[in-house]
């Protein structure tokens, strides 16, 4: 989802009362590597060959240690 994308979604639901979270899926990373550099910031990514994974394209949300 590219950040023009990401900005109509975000006026669309302005008025919502829940969060909202967009999620861009890909079949894999080599498919999702071609449009990595347009993606936007505040985002997420599934990739079908990872399922139990999500990439998150934001910082400080997620940052910090992983505990097994």
């Amino acid at each position: 989802m590219d950040h023009i994308r990401y900005s109509e979604l975000s006026s669309l639901f302005s008025r919502s009362t829940a969060d909202l979270v967009c999620v861009s899926c890909f079949p894999d990373r080599s498919v999702m590597r071609r449009f990595l550099p347009d993606m936007a910031w505040e985002t997420e990514v599934w990739l079908a060959s990872e399922p139990t994974h999500m990439i998150h394209l934001n910082g400080e949300k997620f940052l910090g240690p992983y505990h097994h």
